[in-house]
């Protein structure tokens, strides 16, 4: 055979099965041109050795969501996502694919001074619950701080002190060391954290989000991501 014809094509003729469920078959990683994987439906293939594996799935084809452990800067953190960075001890048993960085959606962004745990991702229904329920979902984040906190300063803090004329509906500030506070807080928004350590004679030198509802960074290195478990839930 000498004239190249589509690789879906091909996979739909060797597996009798429709064309899209062809593309499925491609996109999900279970073909192979000559021993290795191609991902491309529009492939052009001729007489190469075309192979589907045998435990090819079609039910995994979910939508993924990834979670990047955002380093301090405003450099773009999608240019940080890519097989090369998953994280080696990824414990989530997805195979990473070229699709999987398509069409993500970047949910609850960090300041772009600030660094740690960032979502994007591909399912509607975390997108959903991350845009409707942010004024309830809590953040908790390192503060590394520089000044003298006022004796009623933590006081205050917990009391929740009014940012845009809204007092947080709830707050938790605890020293974690002599220079870092450990803040939960509600419905974060940008500059609320810093105006809080502010109006109590702090200076903020950096934020690290380590908590977004109930998915934590845990030990994920910065530049690095993973992808959410299917026993996960923000």
């Amino acid at each position: 055979m000498t004239d190249s014809i589509r690789l879906a094509k091909r996979v739909a003729e060797l597996r009798a099965c429709s064309r899209r469920e062809a593309e499925l078959f491609i996109t999900g990683g279970w073909v192979r041109v000559d021993g290795i994987v191609v991902e491309e439906p529009q492939f052009r293939v001729s007489d190469q050795r075309i192979e589907i594996d045998p435990n090819a799935d079609l039910t995994q084809t979910e939508p993924v969501t990834l979670l990047l452990h955002k380093p301090q800067g405003d450099q773009a953190t999608s240019q940080l996502l890519g097989a090369a960075t998953l994280w080696s001890e990824d414990a989530s048993g997805i195979r990473p694919l070229k699709k999987h960085f398509a069409q993500l959606t970047l949910c609850v962004p960090l300041e772009p001074a600030a660094s740690g745990l960032v979502a994007f991702t591909q399912d509607w229904r975390v997108a959903r619950k991350l845009t409707e329920d942010a004024a309830t979902l809590e953040h908790e984040v390192i503060v590394e701080v520089a000044g003298e906190l006022p004796p009623d300063g933590l006081k205050r803090l917990n009391r929740g002190i009014p940012f845009n004329n809204r007092t947080p509906p709830a707050i938790k500030v605890s020293w974690q060391s002599e220079n870092r506070l450990r803040v939960a807080l509600k419905g974060a928004r940008p500059g609320q954290i810093a105006q809080l350590c502010e109006a109590v004679g702090l200076q903020v030198l950096s934020m690290k989000r380590i908590r977004l509802g109930r998915v934590p960074l845990g030990k994920l290195p910065p530049g690095q991501w993973r992808y959410l478990r299917g026993d996960e839930r923000f």
